[in-house]
């Protein structure tokens, strides 16, 4: 039995109960680590999908694009929580944001013809390489730095435009707010880890509003797609993901605000090695 021959209500019965959870999860992890909850989302929605027999050449098309569309809220509110608490970068923001929000659209838009084991592999081997880099490293100057809007000369001009234009189109492909690849970046360039989480959580939006819309233009008139589907994104997924996310995100915020910098790098790093381990196994096997 394929998913077509499925009643659409059988779908949305069967995508809800495992869903559900997820959001929890994902508005957790976005309050918590600032990365829009897509480490999680991704992954899960790779799985469903193939349980619903979405064609192998567009599962992680979809998989992205429905993952964007639900960050699009649990960014905003992640971003409003971290902001609250004085740990948004406003100046790294503006510097950044008009580069990852025009890379972030493009990347997407463009995904139509890339090959669903691509994205795969851009999700894996980006997501294991900075999670194993945050779960080696040390507490670094920067996290023992004032809260600043300081960042190191590599952060700002023509290098740290193509630094965020980078950021936002290989996290738009990846389905992801940004963060997993933001806050490594940020405190490399001496940004404290907290306030490089809150400004990753502001990201996040950046990314997945272009990303989203780039997405569901990409994927018009696709064939295989799921019921309810607005180009690559599954309507039904991204509402259920979020609607129980929004709650969970303000509780993940001030358990961040909680922790040290140390248990917060590892802690990120092992939520994003596993993420990244769920999805290469897709290509391996």
């Amino acid at each position: 039995m394929t998913f077509t021959s499925i009643p659409a209500t059988d779908i949305l019965l069967i995508m809800t109960a495992g869903l559900l959870v997820t959001g929890i999860v994902a508005g957790l992890l976005a309050g918590l680590l600032g990365v829009g909850g897509g480490i999680v989302i991704v992954p899960v929605l790779f799985l469903l999908f193939g349980y619903l027999d979405v064609p192998e050449s567009i599962i992680m098309h979809m998989a992205v694009a429905t993952s964007l569309a639900t960050i699009i809220p649990i960014s905003l509110s992640s971003a409003r929580e971290h902001y609250r608490r004085g740990a948004v970068d406003i100046a790294v923001f503006r510097h950044w944001s008009p580069f990852m929000l025009v890379a972030a659209g493009l990347a997407a838009a463009a995904s139509g013809r890339l090959d669903s084991h691509y994205l795969q592999l851009l999700f894996g081997g980006i997501a294991i390489y900075v999670a194993l880099s945050m779960i080696r490293g040390k507490t670094s100057a920067a996290d023992a730095a004032p809260e600043t809007s300081e960042i190191a000369a590599t952060g700002r001009g023509v290098r740290g435009g193509i630094i965020s234009a980078l950021i936002g189109a290989a996290s738009s492909l990846m389905g992801i707010g940004g963060g997993s690849i933001a806050v490594p970046v940020l405190s490399a360039l001496a940004l404290p880890v907290h306030r490089a989480v809150g400004t990753a959580a502001a990201f996040g939006f950046l990314i997945a509003v272009p990303g989203a819309l780039g997405f569901i233009w990409a994927g018009l008139d696709v064939e295989g797609r799921l019921p309810f589907s607005l180009g690559f994104v599954n309507l039904p997924a991204a509402i259920i993901i979020f609607s129980t996310s929004l709650f969970t995100v303000p509780l993940g915020s001030r358990i961040a605000h909680t922790l040290d910098p140390k248990g917060l790098r590892r802690a990120f790093g092992f939520f994003l090695l596993l993420s990244a381990a769920n999805i290469m196994s897709g290509v391996i096997t």
